[in-house]
């Protein structure tokens, strides 16, 4: 009896532990379903702006989500642990109870066996013999009674023992089961636990995500501030140089004044205007051109000058030869590598040496035979005899198609070019001449030159640097071509597209690449950067221009500055060649302005 109820304890401990198991399962299954789900709404909220942090987040997630999975398992093993060790206990505990049952049977047949020895044989004896004299006469029945009682008390306590070991078995078992349970309800409350912390984790990952996105948007528009303040501060220190510059050429001149009065100066001060002077003589006295040094000539007037000459001569030929159709080609010299070869040749003149960073009528005229001798127009006419198809109606409501044969004459304008370098070979320069020369045409004095040529030193006037670079270029295939046309096309939106191009505002967003005017028009317009003819500009901003006064915009360009009242802009395709164009502020040409977001 004690074995049966001791395997059915074992049994229904056995179905505790796999109520457990399945409690267990089911708890990581909503785990992973409630991690899905953390995983799915993080991903929804994250934000381009704030990858970084979104993937510190996800790293700080997935941490708390590892916690919480070995939290559980913890507790989880640790109830089947204890399961297991009550289920050995129970075991053992019956293995005991049967070795003592065992035991006392062993014991129980042991008696029994002498019992029914002793009583015979005394029955057997008295059959033969007499008894002794001395034993009582009721010696064997008492015998006998007294091993009848002492049958009865090991059979009763061999029952007291089996019911104690069932109610130890039974208590084991009941402890064993309450075990058991409290390890599902422990099991089953950790898994809450996890879950509600994933589920907090989710929570606090998708508010994390958004604080960084506009933290991170945050820090974009203070960054970009930051940018515009320090062009400005720069812009002013760049001013500031020039004015102290200046300042100090106008004082080395009184000192120079007061020396030859017979006035006395320190030695140390003489020293200084000494370095001055051989640094204003030097080659690099070209980068302090840029500056009126008192006669109203300055570098940006005589290279507006020259422009405007090279212009002249262009339609001097388009104006004064007879044709029909016109095409240009070819490119103009860059214009730092025209002073840089004015620069070394004239202050390294071993005939009559000058320095560089002041403009005069002599200095002026050396500069335009420079320019002329690297930059040549050439032009020829030809005549084509072709056959045109032209559509008409004839009058039924018919299309005719009519076959004339024309003769036009074409005018082919080219502009060649020399570069720094073979300008060099011209001249005859020496080992020296050629190092000064690569040393001015370096890279890091590109903001150097702008400031020479245009007054431009950074942010909005790159475009403008870019733009003038390019003046007196002609046919605009560098800038159809570049844009993906197979032939020419009208190309003055082109040629703005590329010069934004060449700046990387494009690219960032901040003008668009666009072949037509009214879509480059349009996109300035939709975004609230837009202004009316009437406004007075600045450098860098986009001009539209509306020849016929019909309200759609014809040609685009690039304002280079506003002076006075007159708007001066880099245009290309202006007679076919990008040139240097001026108008009155709120001209009835004038379409309006891109304002781009520099």
């Amino acid at each position: 009896m004690a074995d049966i109820k001791t395997r059915d304890a074992v049994k229904g401990t056995i179905k505790t532990i796999d109520k457990a198991a399945v409690a267990s399962e089911r708890m990581k299954a909503a785990y992973a379903k409630t991690k899905d789900k953390a995983e799915q709404g993080y991903y929804a909220e994250e934000s381009s702006a704030t990858e970084y942090a979104a993937d510190k987040i996800s790293h700080t997630a997935d941490r708390v989500k590892d916690e919480g999975i070995h939290q559980f398992n913890k507790q989880g093993q640790k109830s089947v642990q204890t399961t297991k060790e009550n289920i050995i206990k129970a075991k053992d505990k019956a293995a005991d109870f049967k070795q003592k049952r065992a035991a006392k049977a062993a014991e129980k047949k042991q008696a029994q066996a002498a019992a029914e020895r002793n009583g015979s044989q005394p029955r057997h004896r008295a059959a033969s013999r007499s008894p002794a004299p001395d034993a009582p006469a009721n010696a064997g029945v008492n015998g006998k009674s007294q091993l009848i009682k002492t049958r009865q008390q090991g059979q009763k306590t061999i029952k007291t023992t089996a019911r104690n070991a069932e109610k130890t078995v039974k208590s084991t078992a009941k402890g064993t089961v309450k075990t058991a349970e409290k390890g599902v309800k422990t099991a089953q409350a950790t898994s809450k636990a996890a879950i509600k912390t994933t589920e907090q984790t989710a929570k606090a990952t998708k508010a994390a995500a958004k604080a960084s996105a506009k933290a991170a948007q945050r820090a974009a528009q203070a960054a970009k501030a930051t940018a515009k303040a320090t062009a400005h501060a720069v812009k002013v220190a760049v001013k500031a140089t020039l004015a102290a510059i200046k300042a100090i050429i106008a004082g080395t001149k009184a000192l120079i004044a007061a020396i030859m009065a017979g006035g006395w100066i320190a030695i140390a001060v003489i020293l200084i205007i000494c370095l001055i002077g051989l640094l204003v003589g030097s080659v690099f006295g070209i980068f302090f051109s840029g500056e009126d040094s008192g006669n109203g000539m300055t570098m940006q007037t005589v290279v507006r000058e020259i422009n405007a000459d090279y212009d002249s001569r262009l339609d001097e030929i388009i104006n004064g030869t007879s044709h029909d159709v016109l095409e240009m080609s070819g490119s103009r010299a860059v214009w730092k590598e025209v002073l840089a070869v004015y620069s070394v040749k004239t202050t390294t003149d071993p005939d009559n040496p000058q320095e560089v960073a002041t403009m005069d009528d002599n200095k002026k005229q050396l500069l335009k035979d420079i320019f002329w001798e690297m930059n040549e127009i050439s032009s020829r006419t030809e005549s084509k005899t072709e056959t045109q198809i032209t559509e008409s109606d004839d009058g039924h409501g018919n299309i005719v198609e009519t076959e004339t044969t024309v003769t036009q004459t074409y005018l082919y304008i080219t502009v060649s070019h020399k570069t720094a370098e073979e300008m060099a070979d011209k001249y005859g320069f020496n080992g020296e001449q050629r190092q000064q020369l690569s040393e001015l045409l370096a890279e890091e004095n590109n903001s150097l030159w702008s400031a020479v040529l245009y007054g431009i030193t950074i942010g909005d006037g790159e475009i403008v640097t870019v733009a003038l670079s390019q003046v007196g270029n002609a046919g605009g295939e560098p800038y159809w071509s570049w844009y993906g046309f197979d032939g020419r096309v009208e190309w003055c939106a082109c040629f703005v597209s590329w010069c934004a191009d060449q700046c990387g505002y494009i690219d960032s967003g901040v003008i668009p690449k666009f072949a037509g005017c009214v879509n480059g028009s349009q996109w300035f317009k939709d975004r609230g950067q837009w202004q009316d003819g009437g406004f007075t500009p600045e450098a860098g901003q986009i001009i539209f221009f509306d020849w016929e006064g019909d309200g759609e915009t014809d040609h685009v360009g690039i304002v280079e500055r506003c002076e006075n009242g007159i708007v001066y802009t880099v245009e290309g395709n202006s007679g076919d060649a990008c040139r240097q164009r001026s108008y009155p502020v709120g001209s009835n040409s004038i379409y309006g302005y891109g304002i781009p977001a520099y």
